[in-house]
């Protein structure tokens, strides 16, 4: 499989904030927009669910050009191919005889 490194990425990071009950959430409405290029974006996994409510999780998965890392959190959300995702889990950094050879980040929308 050829990985081409054209698209662009936004990382929106919002700060944790205490909502009015004590609780650590997040405020989207000042998050910060940091936008990387030169990444590639590829499918990756995906699920419908059945029942009362129908619901489908799509996956994509984010991959940096050789040599290159990228700053992403879990909590944090990603808009690639016009598209806003969720950070799903923590960003695997490979390594090459012993130096960062490239990230990869699934990403992950819910929609139903």
């Amino acid at each position: 499989m050829s990985v081409h490194y054209t698209q662009t990425a936004v990382i929106v990071r919002a700060a944790l904030v205490l909502d009015r009950y004590g609780s650590e959430v997040r405020d989207w409405t000042t998050a910060t927009r940091t936008t990387v290029r030169r990444v590639a974006v590829q499918p990756d996994s995906s699920a419908e669910t059945e029942g009362d409510r129908q619901g489908v999780t799509t996956g994509l998965r984010l991959v940096t050009r050789p040599g290159a890392d990228i700053d992403l959190s879990p909590g944090d959300r990603v808009t690639v191919l016009g598209r806003l995702l969720e950070v799903d889990g923590e960003a695997a950094r490979f390594t090459v005889a012993g130096r960062h050879h490239h990230t990869e980040v699934r990403l992950k929308a819910v929609s139903g």
